[in-house]
């Protein structure tokens, strides 16, 4: 693994416990990617920055509750409570991440018109988020995923990696999803399928 890249997905207090848009039991990645930072030489952070106002958010659209579902220039979107909104407490990452004060942090979901679960593509699958750039200065082919939230952002990063080639690893018991209907087993499912390895 130590020939690999980490990647340490949105592990932020919004999606922790108390958080805007908290993931059941999120905060019990902590420890675990702690461990794993200690055993790779590059590891790269992703970020929630949402400007405010964002397309995302329920606040966005009067009368529109949250957690429906609207239809958008680049498809279905999800409308979220506000949360990582740039520059607050609930954007900062998690207190009890170690984070090293030289940290490669690629943020995502800048754009006011459009989300971005991936952190290689926005959600129109066109616009690049910039990770992808990261990994190739790095001359980086394979990466290993943890953090938030298995069925949202761990998975569209791991599939678009996929697409682009890299080989991919995702650590189950460093990684925590939503789960709404069976996602978080869907999301597995889709992952191998697109040869993605459950480490």
């Amino acid at each position: 693994m130590h020939d690999a890249v980490l990647v340490i997905i949105d592990v932020q207090n919004d999606f922790c416990s108390g958080g805007a848009l908290a993931v059941p039991d999120g905060d019990a990645v902590v420890p675990i990617v702690n461990h794993l930072i200690c055993r790779f030489h590059r590891v790269v952070f992703t970020q929630d920055w949402h400007p405010q106002r964002h397309i995302s958010f329920a606040s966005s659209h009067p009368n529109t509750p949250a957690f429906s579902r609207i239809a958008t220039s680049y498809g279905e979107q999800t409308l979220w409570p506000d949360h990582c909104v740039e520059g607050t407490t609930g954007a900062a990452f998690h207190p009890g991440l170690n984070v090293p004060l030289d940290a490669t942090v690629v943020r995502k979901g800048l754009t006011l018109t459009c989300d971005s679960y991936s952190a290689f593509f926005e959600n129109d699958r066109r616009t690049p988020v910039g990770l992808d750039a990261v990994l190739q200065t790095h001359h980086a082919r394979a990466i290993v995923l943890a953090g938030l939230a298995t069925d949202y952002c761990v998975l569209h990063t791991a599939l678009d990696a996929r697409a682009l080639g890299y080989d991919v690893t995702v650590i189950e018991s460093a990684c925590r999803g939503i789960d709404v209907a069976g996602s978080v087993a869907d999301a597995w499912k889709r992952m191998e399928h697109a040869g993605v390895r459950r480490g």
